[in-house]
């Protein structure tokens, strides 16, 4: 065997590996590969804060943290009508990088404070509610700018490949912050996540520069118009929007009574900062790797063959046989085995799923009616789901027991799953024949215009 034969095999491997874990046309490519920076450069610098914000739920009091999560929740009700009003009033090319400049300037203000030990405790809590808000208005902007960019079908094919860069800067970050936190100091990893948020800024413009469709380069200009607060009425008209507020407010459910468990478990079993801290990376590293296999090699078969509403429903059937373990041993190996589970199967098929619900939609409501459920809904269920599973234990329930309860809403949840993945099917059709319908009318045209011009 010759070398040249050797290269041409190894040649023609790299590029089948290539085009199954990124299965884009040439004219999609170059926007999937920007959108996968995008999203790792940001979740990178989300993941060198979220041990520190962990830890701090310990430090702080774990029976301050309904406490917490509802002034998340306040927060997010006062911010969610400016955004409203920024996204009405400029155009998405304008008002993303906006968003993410905001997010900067917050850290270097959050470096300030801390660097001059100007009242440090209430600095701190003020900075795990502001964590919380960052991760959920980020992300939620992201995948709007996703569900923009690309049609369903595109979804499917290459949403497990951009959640793929979003994983793989979930490794980045807390190698960043076990590498940097001892000769830095914990209060200068935010320079490192500043500079990565503005790396995504870059993959941005970037991004837009190679979304070269007639649809996208209208949508970088065009802007959405309406109030700070359109999206409430968009979300009381719309059955399809309001069967996806009840798939996040669901999880966010299980998700909730779930991270608690697992908060009173970690507190009462491992001692010491230094080990809680070791153990939520743990967590976070074997997540990531999980995720970022499936992305790479399945998650857009996946979806492409099962449909949206099978991916969805995952979730929920991996949190009801994870209730089931807790309850049958309420121990901490069940609790981060559940935990771990469930959040890979929700990063590597359900999300990617979800956000494809969102590509069906118009460009307000993908903005605006999806910013709404992401962030204020999600966020409010966590809220008010905190306080049920404290008012839980104030009524004696024990761990098991509270797992037990919680078992019967990932069956709801799991039958809406499909629910909204068959709505989804069938919007996507009619999309897809209204274009082929205007295509034709097109054609018609253009074709009575050539006769009439001979």
């Amino acid at each position: 065997m010759t070398l040249e034969t050797t290269g041409d095999r190894s040649g023609a491997f790299l590029r089948r590996a290539l085009a199954r874990a990124l299965p884009a046309t040439p004219q999609e490519r170059a926007a999937a590969l920007w959108s996968f920076a995008y999203f790792f450069t940001l979740l990178a610098g989300y993941y060198v804060l979220r041990p520190l914000r962990d830890q701090m739920a310990i430090t702080g009091g774990i029976r301050n943290l309904p406490w917490l999560f509802t002034a998340t929740f306040a927060t997010l009700l006062v911010t969610q009508p400016l955004y409203g009003m920024l996204v009405a009033k400029l155009p998405r090319a304008r008002f993303i990088p906006i968003v993410n400049h905001f997010f900067v300037v917050n850290l270097a203000l959050f470096w300030l404070f801390l660097t001059l030990q100007i009242d440090t405790a209430l600095v701190a809590r003020i900075f795990y509610v502001w964590v919380a808000v960052f991760s959920l208005f980020s992300v939620a902007v992201f995948w709007s700018f996703m569900a923009d960019l690309f049609t369903a079908d595109q979804g499917k094919r290459l949403f497990g490949f951009i959640g793929a860069g979003g994983t793989a800067g979930a490794l980045l970050g807390p190698v960043l912050t076990i590498w940097l936190s001892v000769p830095l100091g914990p209060t200068n990893l935010l320079i490192p996540t500043m500079i990565l948020i503005e790396a995504a800024v870059f993959c941005i413009w970037r991004l837009e520069r190679a979304a070269t469709s007639h649809q996208t380069a209208r949508a970088q200009e065009e802007r959405l118009g309406g109030g700070a607060f359109a999206a409430i009425p968009e979300l009381i008209r719309s059955p399809y929007l309001m069967g996806l507020a009840a798939w996040i407010s669901l999880q966010s459910f299980c998700a909730t009574i779930l991270y608690f468990e697992q908060i009173h478990i970690v507190a009462a079993e491992v001692q010491g900062a230094g080990a809680q801290t070791r153990l939520f990376a743990a967590i976070d590293l074997a997540v990531n790797l999980l995720t970022l296999a499936t992305q790479l090699a399945a998650t857009g078969q996946l979806l492409k063959r099962f449909g949206t509403g099978v991916a969805a429903a995952a979730l929920p059937a991996v949190y009801a046989a994870g209730f089931f373990a807790v309850f049958w041993a309420p121990t901490l190996a069940a609790v981060l085995a559940a935990q771990v589970a469930q959040r890979w199967i929700h990063f590597a098929l359900a999300n990617p799923a979800r956000q494809v619900f969102y590509t069906v939609l118009g460009r307000e409501e993908k903005y605006k009616a999806k910013n709404l459920i992401d962030v204020v809904i999600y966020r409010g269920s966590d809220a008010l789901y905190g306080w049920v599973f404290d008012s839980l234990q104030l009524l004696g329930l024990k761990l098991g027991t509270i797992a037990l309860v919680a078992a019967p809403v990932s069956a709801i949840w799991l039958i809406l799953s499909a629910g909204l993945g068959r709505a989804q099917e069938q919007r996507a059709q009619e999309q897809r024949a209204q274009e082929q319908r205007t295509q034709e009318q097109r054609a018609k045209l253009i074709d009575a215009a050539a006769t009439s011009g001979q």
